[in-house]
């Protein structure tokens, strides 16, 4: 038993460093999409394997069905964005984010 609290407690910690890893890319670098795209995807990443280790650790399969949902919908993010990337970078040559504020209207 307290072997399986010690592993839960050193999954949840790695999966905290990940997701403030995360956070602090997409605050910290604001210029580049791509970065901020794989913190994104970082992000999501961390919350589906807390909500398996939870799922693993209470003995309960509906976290791992979570943990599907948000894989989808992290798939599908990175490819309308990417998607869209590519698109925008056809037609302006660069990808800075700082330009991109400027196509409002």
């Amino acid at each position: 038993m307290t072997k399986s609290i010690i592993m839960l407690t050193l999954q949840i910690v790695v999966n905290t460093i990940m997701f403030l890893i995360g956070t602090l890319g997409i605050l910290l670098n604001r210029r580049d999409i791509l970065i901020v795209l794989v913190c994104i995807e970082l992000l999501l990443l961390s919350a589906g394997i807390n909500f398996i280790v939870f799922s693993i650790y209470l003995d309960d399969f509906v976290g791992q069905i979570f943990a599907i949902f948000i894989l989808t919908v992290a798939a599908a993010e990175s490819s309308i964005g990417l998607g869209i990337l590519t698109q925008y970078y056809k037609i302006t040559g660069n990808v800075s984010l700082i330009e991109i504020g400027l196509l409002r209207g």
